[in-house]
């Protein structure tokens, strides 16, 4: 038996190098056994495997779980030998080793217990052989779900979390396997093809050798540096930059001098965190810089998981709001057309991760007050004067207008509040000129808002859990630029009548409202976001336990 060789207090590239050299003993193995006879034939093992799966009575539990999917792939489908006397457990045990590449634990797979399996097979004993053909297949499946739709049901994690939980066929998972030499290779085409997955998987790897390396250090506070400044700082800050990737390091002929070509890299850097790209290093760009590698992996690695839980097929044509980034992304065909800045919840009023489907855009439209907040935020007001809501609003009672003064609202609480309140059309309307509608049990959408200077804000959870949009009417030019009769000049004149009206679409347009603190940006960089809701951490404790640093 060999053991494990890995050692998880070890540094990353340390332990690589040493599981490297141990497998470079243990890949010889399977090849010796096959050449000393030493793993039954292949039509005995399968017939024994298809005696266990016959028996009454229960498997071993990671047999079990995966019962009906071994039986259908083995039996049903007269499935080949896999593993057995082929060479191929070897691989398949080094890339459960290496799991972390995969933004996954090794230690949560029985890496020690398969090689004791394998090492373990006898010429004249099927039945192990069958046992053994089983557990590989019920440990690569579960190494493929993993990877590719992730490890926990979204809501489990987070109750504000509505993705639907992704389905993998196993069956499938396991008759596909058959048309590949190594199940390494499998697992590559297994694994998401979101850019966004693919991005962080290789900057995993890149942080990771930095980690090694010490990390990327820190950079002492002190005044505000513009560019063209000479401090001590300014060589630490451009070591930095270099580490990250925001900049090539080369000689300079004065090394304290904030230079232009350092300006630009600052810019990035900035754009990267979401910050006011202006080049100056204030303490906000301080404070990014000084979080630290090992920090930005457990972020990286959330996110990995995150971007597993995502469809597979997000649309050719799409939207997708990053409730981290306060962004909208308008795709088509694989391309972001436009990034454009959204207001989101606050963290008490925070705002849904779920997908739907954009139905129809609604011009000048009215607002009907949602209970809580009438109740929690306007009645109150309203005890003290009824009149307080002015002009636009209506107070409605069995769907009939009544004045608000002849209500006496003190006679009511959030239990017992029996009207409801409309806003009706206008600039001073809560959702602005228009909405962009995909219904949803959590009442949420895309809007105009009359308050628009909470754009020019880097952080903008404001809402009530309603995603206001940046420019709407240009975006609603773009949503209806195929379809027939809505011009923009068309779309000019609706607005101007103040009429509420409404477009259906011919073709309806996922949205996907997402929160990702990390994810592919511009020209394929990393961009990373402050965890507004705290949910990074919830998700971190769920797969690795509460983090050491």
């Amino acid at each position: 038996m060999y053991a494990y060789c890995g050692h998880p207090n070890l540094p990353f590239t340390k332990t690589l190098v040493m599981l490297a050299l141990c497998f470079s003993v243990l890949q010889t193995l399977p090849v010796q056994a096959q050449k000393s006879g030493l793993a039954p034939g292949l039509a005995d093992t399968k017939a024994a495997i298809v005696e266990i799966l016959a028996k009454e009575g229960r498997l071993p539990g990671h047999l079990q779980r995966v019962r009906s999917s071994l039986k259908a792939h083995y039996v049903d489908n007269d499935g080949p030998v896999y593993w057995v006397g082929t060479g191929r457990m070897t691989p398949f045990i080094q890339r459960l080793v290496f799991a972390e590449e995969d933004g996954l634990k090794s230690q949560d797979y029985p890496v020690e217990y398969l090689i004791t399996l394998r090492d373990g097979l006898n010429a004249a004993d099927p039945v192990s052989a069958g046992f053994t053909e089983l557990a590989f297949s019920a440990y690569f499946a579960r190494y493929a779900s993993d990877l590719k739709i992730g490890r926990f049901i979204p809501h489990k994690i987070d109750p504000k979390l509505f993705q639907k939980r992704r389905e993998i066929d196993l069956v499938e998972v396991l008759g596909r396997l058959a048309n590949y030499k190594q199940a390494t290779v499998y697992l590559r085409d297994i694994e998401p093809q979101n850019p966004h997955y693919r991005a962080l998987k290789t900057v995993l790897r890149q942080y990771r050798n930095i980690a090694d390396k010490g990390g990327w250090g820190k950079v002492p506070t002190g005044p505000t540096l513009k560019p063209g400044a000479v401090d001590p700082r300014v060589p630490k800050i451009r070591t930095w930059l270099g580490k990250a990737g925001d900049m090539t390091p080369s000689p300079v002929a004065e090394p304290e001098l904030y230079d232009p070509a350092m300006a630009l890299a600052v810019q990035q850097f900035q754009r990267r965190h979401g910050l006011n790209d202006e080049g100056i290093i204030g303490k906000l760009t301080l404070t990014q810089m000084n979080i630290s590698v090992e920090e930005r992996i457990r972020q990286v690695i959330v996110n990995m998981e995150r971007w597993r839980w995502m469809p597979e097929d997000m649309g050719d044509r799409h939207f997708m709001v990053n409730i981290a980034a306060f962004e909208l992304q308008r795709v088509n065909s694989g391309t972001v057309l436009e990034r454009i800045p959204v207001v989101v919840g606050k963290a008490y009023h925070q705002t849904p991760v779920f997908s739907d489907k954009m139905e129809y855009l609604e011009f000048n439209p009215t607002w009907t007050v949602p209970y809580s907040i009438a109740t929690r935020e306007m009645l109150p007001k309203l005890q003290q004067n009824p009149n307080h809501l002015g002009a636009g609003f209506q107070l409605l009672a069995g769907g009939q207008s009544i004045p608000f003064s002849s209500v006496d609202f003190n006679q009511y609480g959030r239990s017992n509040f029996p009207y409801t309140i409309r806003q009706g059309p206008g600039e001073k309307n809560a959702l602005g000129r228009v909405k962009f509608m995909f219904p949803n049990r959590h009442a949420v959408y895309l809007h105009d808002t009359p308050s628009r200077s909470l754009f020019a804000r880097n952080s903008r959870a404001f809402s009530h859990g309603c995603v206001r949009v940046y420019k709407p009417i240009e975006l609603a030019r773009k949503v209806l630029a195929d379809v027939p009769a809505w011009s923009p000049k068309r779309i000019q004149r609706i607005l101007a009548s103040k009429k509420t009206t409404r477009v259906n679409l011919p073709k309806h347009i996922p949205v996907h409202i997402v929160y990702a603190s990390a994810y592919r940006g511009e020209g394929g960089s990393i961009e990373f976001r402050p965890d507004i809701y705290g949910r990074d951490r919830k998700l971190y404790r769920a797969l690795f336990g509460k983090p050491t640093s």
